[in-house]
């Protein structure tokens, strides 16, 4: 019975070898969508997040596929997604957590979204969270057998050649890399047990303002994040922040930024100022229903210093997850700091990596 809080993964660099693992790996694509357990008995169905937070409100039409295609009685483990033409789009995703019923209704109809399951914690009257992954996989596969949508089942292989084949292509249809679960482990509720590998990239961004910590004082002013641009023509967009610095770090940022600091009026994202809602930009200082009582307001820099950060992949036009500091580029010109470099994701069709394994 919920709360239960999903086993977790840990980032290794590359696929890693099956031979150094006692039972070896099972690999499988990593999706990038809402972590999601499903709770079934019989008409009652529960879908929560990773942290628990009840989530069936917000995808009926879900929750009716899981009644239509799932065991009578179930736990399982998996991702909620959205697929648009033949790739995952997580910003269409988010918009799906909305307050009102009748705005959850239609786009329950407009941006449907899918399950793909990836574990089984309970089957029945049966719980198979001491059972090892290879038990829990061929109950799955026994159970879950010709799904076809919305609900899936998920791709798995053994062959590490084969998860690295994965981990270069199915990036192209919006997933987030591969992930490798030890066959003889149990289902550990909230323990990094498996192991995730992401994509790693660097970009030359440019800084073009700061936000404070959430413990800066008048006192001892700290840096909480730096907000990044890249040009597109002339225009700097908004691609997202880099943050996670030590204490004594933030302080020095400040300090360091300071001579940068300038009125909002004469800075390229002032056509942005008062802005009260987010917009298709997601331009800094706006308001979401994801940031509703978050301090947004932050201090506008002239954009003349480069940084090269760390990111993993965009999400449209931004950073998906928040960039990691590199180092400073003293030697790049900030107006060559465009789209231009990004590394461009050849396509991959969805539908081939929802392939049915035992179909």
């Amino acid at each position: 019975m919920p709360p239960v809080r999903p086993m977790l993964a840990k980032s290794v660099k590359g696929v890693p070898d099956p031979a150094k693992f006692d039972g070896g790996l099972s690999f499988e694509p990593k999706w990038d969508g809402f972590r999601c357990l499903v709770f079934r008995d019989g008409d009652e169905v529960e879908l929560t997040s990773r942290n628990t937070k009840p989530l069936t409100r917000y995808f009926p039409e879900v929750v009716e596929a899981v009644r239509d295609q799932l065991p009578e009685r179930c736990v399982l483990d998996g991702e909620l997604f959205v697929a648009q033409g033949d790739r995952l789009e997580f910003e269409v995703l988010q918009e799906r957590i909305h307050p009102a019923a009748s705005r959850i209704a239609t786009l329950a109809e407009r941006t449907p979204a899918s399950f793909v399951a990836f574990d089984v914690l309970a089957l029945g009257e049966e719980s198979l969270v001491d059972a090892p992954f290879s038990e829990r996989r061929a109950r799955m596969e026994a159970s879950l057998a010709g799904l076809a949508g919305p609900c899936f089942l998920t791709r798995t292989t053994t062959d590490a050649a084969e998860a690295e084949e994965w981990f270069e292509h199915f990036e192209g249809a919006g997933l987030d890399g591969v992930v490798a679960k030890p066959l003889g482990a149990p289902y550990v509720e909230n323990a990094r047990t498996m192991l995730k590998v992401k994509h790693a990239r660097t970009a030359d961004v440019v800084v073009a303002g700061y936000r404070l910590h959430k413990t800066s004082t008048e006192a001892r002013p700290l840096l909480g994040s730096l907000l990044l641009g890249l040009y597109d023509g002339d225009a700097l967009q908004h691609v997202g922040v880099a943050a996670s610095f030590t204490e004594a770090r933030r302080a020095e940022l400040i300090e360091e930024l300071r001579p940068l600091e300038c009125p909002i009026a004469e800075h390229p994202w002032a056509r942005w100022a008062g802005d009260a809602v987010a917009n298709p930009d997601r331009v800094p200082g706006t308001q979401s229903r994801w940031s509703q009582g978050k301090d947004l307001s932050f201090t506008p820099l002239r954009p003349e210093r480069v940084l090269e950060v760390g990111y993993e992949h965009m999400e449209g036009r931004r950073f998906r997850h928040t960039a990691q500091f590199k180092r400073w580029r003293p030697d790049r010109n900030p107006s060559s700091c465009g789209y231009d470099q990004l590394e461009e994701v050849a396509r991959y069709d969805l539908g081939s990596v929802l392939r049915v394994d035992n179909a």
